[in-house]
């Protein structure tokens, strides 16, 4: 059967190529039987200790008990994600293979790069979902405002002059403030650091007075007062923060912001493998370890099947194309 053939046979399930359309480069494996024979790798793409780390190796550990073979986590930072995304695309198409993806590979990259090494919608057979958690918009305690609406009047009376800190050029963080800015017309000037704990320190030091913070980092700065939450970004008020309103509440609309990640591997994964895999990690965001990490981590699980998965992906895809285009951010 050659790649168009194969690409026919299998639209129903991907809707436009769920597991992917690079076969030159990788060689599937042979059917499930007995699989895993081996070790799996887990590429995360930041480096130890961070949230994706953490919850990454609390995942692989619950699978791993399930699938009866290590499960290696594997950290692979560097060029927005792509180093490891790159690695996995052109890996043996086997299951042994994987890494969590986020919002970079998942939805930004294909619009932030003029080229990448492999297309997001078909170099991947996308596993399953992890989770998903908003961003706030926080301010240092000592900045003078209180709520949205007196941080957009001082914006337009000082227009450029109020500056935001992000962990980098193309984060979620950052790409939340241009949607923020392109909904209320606000003026603001970009900080960007090497990492999201420069970045909140200075805003706890009060050197830069604002930035969208994710609540899985910033929620225990939130609860102690060392930010000021103003509002999220999740379609209702979050459990964590009842008293928070939500941006539409605040009279931002179309602005829900909020990171996500799930599981990928190269394209061509054989799909009783991709089944498994993600009968597995669906079973182990229902574990009680998975669901307090996740909780302790102000996340929510985001289980489900791999074709809700992609069609998530490409859906946020297409969503921040429009709105990095229209803020004319690019990273080469």
């Amino acid at each position: 059967m050659d790649r168009r053939q194969w690409l026919a046979g299998t639209a129903a399930v991907a809707a436009g190529g769920l597991w992917g359309t690079r076969a030159l480069a990788q060689t599937a494996a042979p059917g499930p039987a007995g699989w895993p024979r081996q070790s799996i790798r887990w590429l995360v793409p930041y480096p130890p200790g961070g949230g994706t780390d953490v919850l990454a190796r609390t995942v692989a550990e619950a699978m791993r008990l399930a699938l009866g073979q290590p499960i290696v986590i594997e950290n692979k930072p560097g060029a927005s994600t792509n180093i490891a995304a790159h690695q996995v695309a052109t890996a043996r198409a086997d299951g042994y293979t994987l890494m969590s993806a986020d919002n970079a590979v998942l939805a930004f990259n294909e619009h932030l790069f003029r080229k990448l090494p492999f297309e997001p919608a078909r170099d991947f057979s996308y596993i399953g979902g992890i989770s998903r958690f908003p961003l706030v918009l926080v301010v240092n305690p000592a900045f003078p405002v209180q709520t949205v609406a007196q941080l957009l009047e001082r914006a337009q009376a000082q227009p450029g002059g109020i500056h935001y800190a992000s962990p980098g050029n193309g984060s979620p963080h950052h790409l939340a403030m241009e949607l923020f800015k392109q909904r209320t017309g606000a003026q603001l000037t970009h900080v960007p650091y090497k990492g999201a704990a420069p970045a909140v320190a200075d805003v706890m030091g009060g050197q830069v007075p604002c930035m969208f913070l994710d609540l899985a980092a910033g929620l225990p700065l939130m609860q102690t007062g060392k930010v000021r939450p103003l509002a999220s970004g999740s379609a209702q008020r979050l459990a964590a923060l009842p008293q928070v309103p939500t941006l539409a509440e605040a009279g931002v609309s179309g602005a829900e912001v909020y990171a996500f990640q799930g599981l990928l591997g190269p394209a061509g994964i054989p799909t009783a493998v991709v089944e498994r895999l993600n009968a597995e990690l669906n079973r182990a965001l229902a574990s009680p370890a998975v669901a307090l990490r996740l909780k302790e981590l102000g996340m929510d699980a985001l289980a489900g099947s791999p074709t809700q998965f992609y069609t998530q992906a490409r859906e946020e895809a297409r969503r921040w194309g429009e709105i990095i285009q229209r803020a004319g951010v690019q990273l080469d």
